[in-house]
């Protein structure tokens, strides 16, 4: 039996242009509309995303949010920072006992760019990875992969920024960028 036979696979989305969030939205869709139970689980968002909106009307799909307001981690103070961690530490742990409990699917947004902050800590979800249960498909999102993660993904895809309007002033715009 080969691999994909007997896990779910790891897909990550990845770089520094627009498309990450966007195209595990797109998995999410694909996999509730084949009847499939979604875990779509958001780091540094507060859930008031546009596609967040119409994921929760969704049967099947489970959006989950941290309670910590977003923000850039660069700007928080230290109390900031570490009510952060917390958090966020809590929402894995959430969010990885909630696929344990049979998810198809299991998408962690900015789960890299968290790991890469130290605001969720990479073993605990490279552990997760090597023993997910069977079937069980995840996707991981953010800038930066580590060498490690990249090495437990079946699927990896960059995003690269040619060009972006944010370059020129233009801020993030509702029901496009957010």
């Amino acid at each position: 039996m080969d691999r994909s036979e007997a896990k779910g696979l790891v897909h990550i989305y990845c770089g520094d242009g627009k498309g990450k969030t966007t195209a595990s939205v797109g998995l999410a869709v694909r996999a509730a509309g084949a009847g499939k139970r979604v875990l779509f689980a958001q780091f540094f968002k507060d859930g008031s995303s546009s596609e967040i909106k119409l994921l929760r009307l969704l049967p099947g799909v489970e959006t989950m949010h941290c309670k910590t307001a977003p923000g850039r981690y660069s700007q928080m103070d230290e109390s900031g920072r570490a009510r952060a961690k917390a958090d966020y530490g809590c929402l894995l742990e959430d969010a990885l006992a909630a696929a344990r409990e049979g998810a198809d699917l299991l998408i962690l947004d900015e789960a890299i760019s968290s790991c890469n902050y130290g605001t969720i800590c990479e073993e605990t979800l490279a552990a997760f990875l090597e023993t997910r249960p069977a079937g069980l498909e995840v996707v991981l999102t953010g800038r930066a992969p580590s060498e490690r993660l990249i090495a437990l993904a079946d699927y990896v895809t960059e995003m690269r920024k040619l060009k972006h309007p944010y370059d020129n002033g233009v801020l993030a715009r509702r029901g496009i960028e957010f």
